[in-house]
């Protein structure tokens, strides 16, 4: 998709439309964004991500009452113009928020900003309080990048330059969320299953003392994906606390893990980052890969920006889903 200036891009939305809104036919005020185009790194101004809409239904767009569907039904879009953080097989609303088969809403990147908190009240009720752990981007040099991953840019890297990073292994287990009142993997949905009971007993024993806001995220090392692993600390694996959009510092992160009795993930390397650290890494070896993040605190709506991950070629060897044959870890007494 050709991205356009910002005055290209309202001059032609509005031309394909011949200036009327594509709801209702009547005169249209301006080119919509159909999705935030605060969400999009380059700013979003791409054709097939416009819409003439009239001032209702700019409004109702905007209130998320309109949804993206219906707007991208009315220009005859056949492909969908996402941020390259979002997933294909997702629906959003216009402010990034993902949408549940239910019609209830998970907190998008963009959910804590005050004005779109406000344009966002009528359907505030519909919003409960989960997050869908975010997408890891390749590093520039990860060998492991597949079909449809997103890899960090050049210029993003060399920011990191400077910056106190902790690098983390990177473990082959399933990405699961605890909040005090509920637990996920990476769908909201958490369907009953065997490699599962172990994190439904911990919830059990730990939910209740963590504050509303609060959530932690690991990996279940319970069952074996494509790795095999051998005298594990534990089942459970933290490689990070949030309290609502803020990511905790990895020194508070290990602090209150250790209050709560929970084990981290191996810390392989921390330090001032620097763009030679990279090239080192093609002459070590690794199970899965390594994931590099701040050591500091970061917004949820930086994460895209602020954390990376090496996989190396190749890592899954299986060629049937683990879940078809269950085969457990192995651990340490807890």
């Amino acid at each position: 998709m050709e991205l356009l200036s910002r005055d290209d891009f309202r001059a032609r939305v509005l031309l394909r439309d011949k200036g009327k809104c594509v709801i209702c036919g009547l005169p249209g005020i301006d080119a919509h964004h159909i999705l935030e185009r605060r969400l999009f790194p380059d700013g979003g101004y791409y054709l097939k991500n416009g819409a003439t809409l009239c001032g209702k239904h700019h409004w109702e767009a905007e209130a998320t009452t309109l949804s993206v569907e219906t707007i991208r039904e009315a220009i005859g879009a056949k492909d969908i113009c996402l941020p390259p953080q979002f997933y294909r097989d997702e629906k959003y609303d216009k402010w990034g928020n993902p949408i549940l088969p239910s019609g209830q809403r998970v907190k998008g990147e963009l959910f804590f900003d005050e004005s779109v908190q406000k344009v966002l009240e009528p359907v505030l009720h519909l919003f409960i309080n989960r997050f869908k752990y975010p997408r890891t981007w390749h590093l520039p040099n990860s060998p492991g990048v597949g079909k449809g991953d997103r890899v960090l840019s050049q210029g993003v890297i060399e920011e990191w330059v400077g910056t106190e990073v902790v690098v983390t292994e990177k473990m082959d287990g399933e990405n699961t969320t605890i909040y005090t009142d509920y637990v996920h993997a990476r769908s909201i949905d958490y369907a009953p299953r065997i490699d599962r009971d172990r994190i439904k007993a911990l919830h059990a024993k730990i939910g209740w003392s963590l504050p509303l806001s609060w959530r932690i995220c690991g990996e279940n090392l319970t069952a074996k994906h494509s790795i095999k692993y051998e005298k594990l600390p534990s089942f459970f694996l933290v490689f990070g606390m949030w309290i609502n959009q803020i990511c905790f510092s990895w020194d508070d992160t290990e602090l209150y893990a250790s209050i709560l009795g929970l084990k981290m993930v191996p810390v392989l390397w921390r330090g001032k980052f620097t763009i030679p650290f990279l090239d080192a890494t093609k002459e070590k070896e690794y199970r899965e890969g390594f994931v590099i993040r701040p050591a500091g605190s970061f917004l949820y709506n930086d994460y895209s920006k602020k954390v990376g991950k090496w996989v190396r070629a190749d890592h899954v060897k299986t060629q049937a889903h683990w879940t078809r044959r269950i085969e457990f870890n192995d651990f340490l007494l807890e």
